[in-house]
Formats: C-alpha cells, sequence, structure tokens
C-alpha cells in the first residue's frame, strides 16, 4: 500500500534491450541515461508484450538505480 503523501516520478523511454526474466534495459528520454528497469505486475497479469524499440512510461524507484515499467506506448 502506497503511502499518500508519497510521488511517484514517471518518465518516458525506450526500450533498447530485452533481458531475461521482464527485465529490460532502457534509455531515458530526459537526460539519455541507460537503465535497469522490470515489468510491473499488472502488465505481467494481463500479459501486455513490450519489445525492443518500444516507447515505455518508467516509475522510478526512490534510491535510483532501478525502475518499474507501468505503461507501453
Amino acid at each position: 500500500m502506497q503511502e499518500p503523501n508519497k510521488k511517484e516520478v514517471v518518465v518516458s523511454a525506450q526500450v533498447i534491450e530485452a533481458l531475461p526474466n521482464t527485465f529490460f534495459k532502457v534509455k531515458r528520454d530526459d537526460n539519455g541515461e541507460e537503465m535497469l528497469t522490470y515489468l510491473s505486475g499488472k502488465m505481467r497479469l494481463h500479459r501486455i508484450r513490450v519489445m525492443v524499440g518500444d516507447r515505455v512510461a518508467v516509475e522510478l524507484e526512490p534510491y535510483g538505480g532501478k525502475g518499474r515499467i507501468v505503461k507501453r506506448g
């Protein structure tokens, strides 16, 4: 459950590499940084496919390092 005072930072990115276990390497649009991301639970549940070259919305973790893909397109 989320705390009401926390805000998620969502950025747009492009998938540049698909890795095992629904991990992806993406390149952020705002600063060109490459980062490791994983697929959100809802996207796994509904079997939404993400391919190399797709535009995605990534929710950044507060501690940095990884992100979660929350939307495709």
